[in-house]
């Protein structure tokens, strides 16, 4: 099976831990009112962490139907559907142009994948966060390290800029 036929082998599920979320935020200069999308977005966290603490339009994209729903059922619990929202579906076969900030965290097979797309759609001025693993055919603009998360590991941070 090819990797575009098989959404689920672009990222294992692994949530990101919160520490390392508000970094990626922090590092892409999200603002308010501005609109993110977090590719894989697993439980939400990332896509309620910047409704919640920056006030962006923020809007994940899950395949995993069960993960997608979860979220969904938290973003309404939080009282945040205004601002959050969960597609649940295929990340390389969405519409990013409306985009001031992309989050990620996938392989590095997901993020070739994703790399042709994002350069069609991404408007100028558009930032990429890449968690762990980079982008290898842009130059980053700065790479952060976090040498702890509050759980033992460390992680590195690549952001790219449109």
């Amino acid at each position: 099976m090819q990797a575009q036929d098989s959404p689920d082998k672009l990222a294992p599920y692994y949530p990101t831990p919160m520490k390392v979320v508000d970094k990626m935020l922090e590092l892409g200069g999200l603002k308010a009112g501005e609109t993110m999308f977090d590719l894989g977005s697993g439980d939400g966290r990332i896509v309620i962490r910047a409704a919640e603490k920056f006030k962006a339009k923020s809007i994940g994209v899950e395949f995993d139907s069960s993960l997608a729903k979860q979220s969904e059922e938290r973003i309404k619990s939080l009282g945040l559907d205004k601002l959050a929202h969960i597609i649940e579906g295929d990340l390389l076969k969405q519409n990013y142009e409306s985009a001031d900030l992309i989050t990620v965290y996938l392989l590095p097979v997901g993020n070739g994948l994703v790399t042709p797309i994002l350069e069609k759609q991404l408007k100028k001025g558009a930032r990429i966060v890449a968690h762990d693993f980079q982008f290898t055919a842009w130059k980053t603009t700065r790479i952060i390290d976090i040498d702890d998360d509050g759980e033992g590991r460390s992680h590195r941070l690549y952001l790219y800029t449109r």
